[in-house]
């Protein structure tokens, strides 16, 4: 019988299972290019450019982050608490102290970055340090800790970028497939079929390539929910502050579609219809605090 705690390997092993699927996509655009075009160097430069993005990615996706939420240092002294509850947190957990940032935000909301545990950082709104109880606030941090001891803050940076580089690679080929190019001759006519599937799958691959980045930020979220609340042996504590979060419908004030998955809520406020729900970037509140009372 599955519970909070065992949903954690079947989560991983999806995640996983899903980065594969999306890098064998990234692959076959690249493909198609140098197919189309009758060069090779395509799929080489193709490569290269998607591991100097991901390599990027990995040593500036901290500071990408936290400059898009406009979080700074919570070090004033009226955060003396907030970052003794990450400290006591992180110890527990086994993890070195990240470093702590506020976000001037009304709205309750939190988020964790960085490459990994000795590189990471957790930011929080003033919104939710005014809101929560001190056992909230704390299945709050432990969530934002679990992300980063589940090493997939570093998977979520690495689908953004994929995600990006397949928009724009797809842009790329169907303005210059609108521009002329390709084979010539005998052999382009006797490549048509796979032409049109290509750009069939040029076409699809951003909407696709959306679907399993959100797919893999739900996953995430049961995951974080899962390993928090093992850390504080609470589950209530953070079932309460995302029934908090939930009842504040309100969108942050500056949200970012590129970081929204990062959060421990939308930032960009409850969404209905079934249509919206393919692509919110969280599973449904209701949801979690229901799996989280379950072992309550």
């Amino acid at each position: 019988m599955a519970t909070l705690y065992t949903r954690k390997d079947s989560n991983i092993r999806k995640t996983w299972f899903l980065m594969t699927g999306f890098l064998i996509v990234l692959i076959g655009i690249g493909y198609a290019f140098s197919y189309v075009y009758n060069d090779p160097y395509i799929l080489i430069i193709f490569a290269v450019i998607a591991i100097v993005m991901n390599v990027t990615a990995y040593w500036y996706s901290d500071s990408i982050a936290l400059s898009s939420a406009r979080a700074v240092p919570a070090d004033g002294p009226q955060y003396l608490e907030l970052n003794r509850v990450v400290e006591n947190l992180a110890i527990t957990a086994g993890l070195p102290k990240p470093r702590v940032y506020v976000i001037n935000d009304p709205a309750p909301n939190a988020f964790a970055t960085g490459r990994n545990a000795k590189h990471a950082a957790v930011a929080v709104t003033t919104g939710l340090l005014n809101m929560m109880t001190t056992t909230e606030l704390q299945g709050v941090i432990a969530h934002e800790l679990s992300h980063i001891g589940n090493d997939d803050i570093l998977i979520s940076t690495v689908v953004v970028v994929l995600v990006g580089l397949l928009a724009i690679a797809s842009q790329f080929f169907l303005r210059s497939m609108m521009f002329g190019g390709g084979r010539r001759g005998n052999d382009r006519d006797n490549s048509g079929l796979f032409m049109i599937l290509a750009i069939v799958g040029i076409v699809l691959a951003p909407v696709v390539g959306t679907i399993i980045q959100l797919a893999i930020s739900r996953k995430r979220e049961f995951l974080a929910d899962a390993s928090g609340a093992l850390l504080t042996r609470y589950p209530e504590g953070l079932a309460s502050a995302l029934e908090k979060i939930k009842a504040y419908d309100m969108p942050m004030q500056n949200p970012s579609a590129a970081t929204a998955h990062l959060f421990i809520s939308n930032p960009f406020g409850p969404k209905q219809g079934s249509i919206s729900k393919l692509f919110m970037t969280h599973p449904p509140i209701d949801e979690r605090i229901a799996i989280l009372r379950e072992q309550a």
